[in-house]
């Protein structure tokens, strides 16, 4: 067998020491002479700018009494509500072998190159008995040399399955064609671009295995590429805390509202009463093609099931390194959300399962963002072009105070400084990024994926298959 170019390497945490943080001190200085600067300008240098215009005098008076109620009242309380969620949670303890059920697990792939065989060689280094693994690769019509990439991986792992799309036909078509095969109980589904850890698909299925009302696991999604520059560290910080905090709380509430594309596990009875309706998904008169994850959770929910997190079920997956992939990403996401967030209030007022509040307050808190997007960026363009200095120091301490939490949050969980990636995220996503969430609101019937070009390392680019392989 032809050595393969890519190596199987994980995330190693770091010491708790500031000194190994790269960039730490530097970040730390910053935002220490920022939030000083911050304060200086608007309780001693504002207030006597603006008080030659009686309006904007008037409207910075309103504004303060806006800003602090809105922290109060919501902000501090919702951080408590899923504080109080989250100090409940722990990971459902791993299933003995005997009762570890089959699965079908389910790579869809498109460009991804090299790296496709990478995470199949994960997934077949798992210690789950390989007796009971139903692999199934699928190839959506990939223009490189993704396919062959996949016989190469079937060659060394006969019970792997291969499928191959005549054509692009997206992702959701893709993974119809695996379900519609599936041998196992429960399908697990995991992007091309991602690692599994050697115990993760046995945390993974532990809910599904211990609770027959659980229909949908959510593991726990890591940057993999946090190496490759300045936006992947930051993207790690944000998932260690949109995963190890948000979800967790929802989970305490049997109600994660996303089981990532990355890694999640279904139990499979439920995927087949809802599978012709998830795949033929409409709105506003239009094929869905994009949010298929958001959309099965939604439909796993509606049927009464519960949807849970296991935080020791560990991916890595690759994220983009530059501002026009992120934002194309998180656009796709926000217009999935506002499609998911509809279809969610369509059935969670309703006695769709006993223990429905959590639900509720979550439903409620999507929306009151959703519908806030819009009127809160028209402000914000506003009073910049007001008074942009002041708007910009009030930016800086905001976005700088609402992010001490979840700073602390990932330094105490992941124990480590990288969670201070989270304060120049803050300001990025306030200055360049906060106008995705309402353009998708606007923009909520296009449905184009954006972002399906592969990010893969460049290792992987210079790969070589061997020539039986490409002929293959």
């Amino acid at each position: 067998m032809p050595k393969h170019p890519f190596t199987i390497t994980f995330q190693k945490p770091q010491a708790l020491a500031l000194s190994q943080f790269t960039g730490g001190r530097v970040i730390t200085a910053f935002f220490l002479l920022a939030i000083t600067w911050s304060i200086y300008y608007l309780f001693w240098i504002a207030p006597d700018q603006l008080a030659e215009s009686p309006w904007l005098s008037f409207q910075q008076e309103r504004g303060k009494a806006l800003w602090f109620s809105t922290l109060l009242t919501v902000k501090v309380g919702l951080f408590l509500f899923f504080l109080s969620l989250f100090r409940r949670y722990r990971p459902q303890e791993v299933a003995i072998r005997e009762d570890l059920p089959m699965l079908t697990v389910i790579v869809p792939a498109y460009n991804e190159g090299a790296q496709v065989f990478g995470t199949l060689e994960s997934i077949f280094a798992s210690d789950y008995p390989h007796s009971r693994l139903d692999v199934v690769a699928v190839d959506d019509g990939s223009v490189d040399d993704t396919l062959q990439w996949i016989r190469q991986a079937a060659k060394k792992y006969p019970q792997l399955s291969v499928l191959a799309q005549p054509k692009n036909k997206g992702k959701r078509a893709a993974l119809y064609r695996a379900i519609r095969q599936a041998k196992g109980s429960i399908i697990v589904t995991i992007d091309s671009d991602s690692l599994v850890r050697p115990d993760t698909l046995r945390n993974l299925v532990a809910p599904l295995v211990l609770d027959p009302n659980c229909g949908a696991v959510a593991g726990k999604v890591e940057v993999l590429n946090r190496a490759a520059g300045i936006l992947p560290k930051m993207l790690a910080a944000s998932f260690s805390f949109s995963f190890g905090f948000i979800r967790a709380a929802q989970s305490e509430v049997d109600t994660v509202l996303c089981t990532p594309g990355a890694l999640s596990a279904y139990r499979k009875k439920a995927v087949d009463a809802c599978l012709e309706a998830w795949f033929h998904q409409t709105f506003l008169g239009r094929v869905t093609t994009i949010g298929e994850d958001r959309a099965m959770t939604n439909l796993i929910l509606k049927q009464g099931y519960s949807v849970k997190f296991q935080a020791n079920a560990v991916v890595e997956t690759m994220v983009p390194t530059d501002l026009k992939g992120l934002s194309r990403m998180y656009t796709r996401w926000e217009r999935s959300n506002v499609r998911e967030n509809i279809h969610l209030a369509g059935f969670v007022f309703g006695p769709f399962r006993a223990q429905t509040t959590g639900a509720r307050v979550l439903c409620l808190n999507q929306w009151m963002k959703m519908l806030l997007a819009l009127p809160m960026f028209l402000l914000f363009i506003a009073f910049f072009m007001l008074a942009p200095v002041y708007m910009f120091a009030l930016i800086l301490l905001s976005a700088t105070l609402l992010t001490l939490v979840p700073v602390a949050f990932c330094v105490w969980s992941e124990r480590n400084w990288n969670g201070l990636w989270l304060l120049p995220y803050s300001l990025l996503y306030a200055f360049t990024l906060a106008w995705i969430s309402p353009y998708a609101l606007v923009t909520v019937r296009n449905g184009g994926w954006l972002t399906r070009q592969s990010v893969v390392p460049a290792s992987a680019h210079k790969a070589r298959l061997p020539e039986e392989s490409v002929a293959a």
